[in-house]
């Protein structure tokens, strides 16, 4: 059994970052549940997240529980996999978030505390912005008519009731994702270990130390172990999995599944929040000139008491259809269509998609599709909260997934009145004379709250599962624990109003440097 320096369970987007900063001076093994990166070349290129996302061996397939706080419903609650995570099958939007978020952080994560670490990830991941089109400056200028303001740069932290082209992680027709950023120049470096498909099941201690990591590959167990320090980068849907299957979570429920308890934390799993979210669609009069959603706005929809003034709760991202509305039919319309025991035969899901390929064939759904563009409303800074939990110390089976949504009557007030302004955006000018007319949710769902329960979903933005201040300390060491770190989007207190992986990435720099 070899022994390394640190092990790092997780090559997403934050652990590619740890794996490769690390081994700059440490002997370092990361490992990772999917495949690596090289072996689908669609997560290497710009162009490529629309074949990402339909592609089964890069996503987590993992669903909510149903409840009627979102119809009765499923959720889709997927997350990428294999070497750069999420960051790999993206749209590669770079947003560090608003300056309000981050003061509402511990002490030593404000704004002024991780501004440094953006930007030297930005050194590296050079990120820049997409080229205007007739239809993103109509949608800036009708925005403009209503209540917003166009901004030239959406990374300098005032992110309220602005407008502008998001800063993307492309150069030229390649992805700057973590992984092609920072982790395959290193892979040549003889102090750093890969092994993909390495299914992690626990954190082994002595004592409350953590010494070393168990996982499963290719039919077997394996273990190794660290000298230094473990650092858990799997994700917010499966770092406090991993802590709960080691021994470190609620202990009365651990018991029950026959589990050693090593630290009571009642607080892992727990905290869970994402940004939901609800599209509006429209079609033109003429074919929309923009392939990427490339146009983001933020501003304040609701009043929730927790938020200063002037801080955002709410994101607009205006959304060309023909950028990935085909493949997110077939990723998603399975889920939505099917009942579980018809999903869980695998053919069905199979023959949803086969039949969404066969339609788009057709060149009179094309021209549809290529005219219809869309106003993604999210909820940016939600008050509700839930919760995952496991239910078996098999790392193989999903843990069971309580996203929270609209647990808290304000969140569903805010998302209606994005929805209202959204409308408002859509109906000005020259949005109107682009064209206009309104497809989903449309005149006859006039009961927009439950239109909204019946539709919303994720944006893939989880977040707080182990947050900083309960589960970990602000250096992101598991209280109760030694030599054991988080370092991924599940230790954030509040999520960001905007996506979440370019605060993964700063959080995995952070980390790195504090055990370098």
């Amino acid at each position: 059994m070899r022994t390394y320096d640190f092990i790092v369970a997780g090559g997403g987007s934050a652990g590619c970052v740890v794996a490769a900063e690390l081994s700059k001076n440490h002997e370092v093994l990361l490992l990772e549940a999917g495949p690596h990166a090289e072996a689908h070349p669609e997560t290497l290129t710009a162009d490529g997240y629309k074949k990402a996302f339909i592609n089964d061996a890069l996503l987590h397939e993992r669903f909510s529980v149903a409840d009627p706080r979102w119809g009765s419903r499923r959720l889709f609650m997927g997350s990428g996999r294999g070497l750069g995570g999420s960051g790999s099958i993206n749209g590669m939007v770079y947003t560090r978030g608003a300056r309000e978020d981050f003061d509402q952080w511990p002490e030593r994560w404000r704004w002024d505390d991780v501004r440094e670490p953006f930007e030297a990830l930005e050194a590296v991941l050079r990120p820049h912005r997409r080229e205007p089109t007739d239809w993103t400056e109509r949608c800036i200028a009708a925005a403009e008519k209503a209540g917003f303001r166009r901004k030239e740069d959406l990374n300098d932290g005032d992110l309220c009731g602005v407008l502008g082209y998001e800063w993307m992680s492309y150069e030229g027709d390649r992805r700057r994702s973590s992984f092609t950023a920072f982790l395959q120049p290193a892979l040549d470096r003889p102090t750093l270990t890969v092994q993909t498909g390495a299914q992690v099941d626990r954190v082994v201690f002595e004592g409350t130390r953590a010494v070393g990591v168990r996982w499963r590959s290719g039919g077997r167990a394996h273990e190794a172990r660290a000298s230094r320090e473990v650092v858990l980068c799997a994700g917010t849907l499966a770092t406090p999995a991993i802590l709960m299957r080691s021994g470190v979570g609620d202990a009365a429920s651990l018991r029950r599944l026959g589990a050693e308890v090593v630290i009571d934390q009642p607080e892992v799993g727990a905290n869970l929040h994402d940004h939901p979210n609800v599209q509006l669609f429209f079609k033109g009069r003429r074919e929309v000139d923009c392939s990427y959603p490339q146009l983001y706005g933020f501003h304040r929809a609701g009043d929730a008491p927790s938020l200063v003034p002037g801080q955002a709760d709410s994101c607009y991202v205006f959304y060309p259809a023909r950028s990935s509305f085909r493949e997110g039919l077939m990723r998603l319309l399975p889920g939505i269509a099917l009942p579980q025991r018809l999903y869980d035969t695998g053919w069905a899901p199979a023959a949803v998609r086969k039949g969404v390929e066969v339609l788009f064939r057709r060149r009179a759904v094309q021209r549809f599709v290529e005219r219809m563009w869309g106003i993604v409303v999210i909820l940016g800074k939600p008050v509700s909260r839930g919760r995952l939990w496991i239910e078996t110390l098999d790392p193989s089976v999903q843990p069971r997934i309580d996203p929270g949504y609209f647990d808290d009557p304000a969140d569903m007030r805010t998302l209606l009145r994005g929805v209202e302004l959204a409308r408002e955006v859509a109906a000005a000018e020259p949005l109107a004379s682009f064209g206009n007319t309104e497809l989903w949710p449309g005149p006859l769902h006039r009961n927009l709250d439950r239109w909204a329960r019946q539709n919303v979903m994720t944006t893939y933005h989880y977040a707080g599962t182990c947050r900083m201040g309960e589960v970990v300390d602000t250096e992101l060491r598991v209280r109760g624990a030694e030599g054991l770190r988080v370092a991924d989007a599940s230790v954030m207190p509040i999520t960001p109003v905007a996506a979440l992986n370019a605060p993964s990435m700063m959080i995995g720099l952070r980390a790195a440097r504090w055990m370098a």
